[in-house]
């Protein structure tokens, strides 16, 4: 395997509003890690709509900082609230070297979630198609046979990961895969008249 072809890219936060005068941004992060993906220096490829001034460019971070517990940053070539208000929305995206694995055992790169086997008591009930990052949590969009299901990424739920083997194990509520069948407790009790 190349060198090249181990890279990925990562999406790792969204631009969500600018923060002062002065170019800053506040950063909704996609990654356990920021402080080793948002240093001085970091590069990072920027996913804006086509007709935007920045489409196809990267930008440089000089600084990331914390106000009130939330991530503000300061960019290269964003030198006033106008440039920054023209980023707002756009991801954050960071090459990667997939040989590289998360630190903690029990965390996971999207590319290594994507394409692996949904299967729930020993069926296969789909493939991972993608995940979405959520502020209260993480979701796994499920491609099934009837559509997507989006399953909370949450170890009640999705007790067991498993890379080598390309599985992951759900255990998920009932409904969440299935239409459940109409329950027949709320229909009034004939009532029987005795003679």
């Amino acid at each position: 395997m190349t060198a090249e072809s181990r890279q990925t890219q990562l999406r790792v936060g969204r631009l969500t509003k600018a923060h002062g005068l002065k170019g800053a941004i506040k950063v909704e992060l996609y990654t356990d890690e920021p402080e080793k993906r948002f240093v001085p220096g970091a590069i990072f490829s920027v996913q804006v709509p086509e007709e935007s001034p920045w489409y196809g460019k990267n930008i440089e971070l000089i600084e990331l900082r914390w106000y009130n517990s939330h991530p503000v940053a300061f960019f290269k070539d964003v030198p006033d609230r106008t440039a920054a208000e023209s980023l707002i929305k756009a991801i954050l995206w960071v090459e990667h070297d997939t040989s590289v694995l998360p630190e903690d055992p029990e965390a996971w790169y999207d590319h290594q979630l994507t394409g692996l086997k949904a299967v729930r008591d020993g069926v296969e009930v789909g493939t991972v198609a993608r995940v979405d990052h959520f502020p209260a949590q993480d979701l796994l969009v499920i491609k099934t046979a009837n559509g997507d299901v989006m399953v909370p990424f949450v170890k009640a739920i999705v007790p067991e990961v498993d890379i080598e083997k390309g599985i992951v194990t759900l255990t998920p509520p009932g409904g969440l895969f299935e239409e459940l069948p109409e329950d027949d407790d709320d229909a009034p009790a004939e009532e029987t008249a005795e003679a």
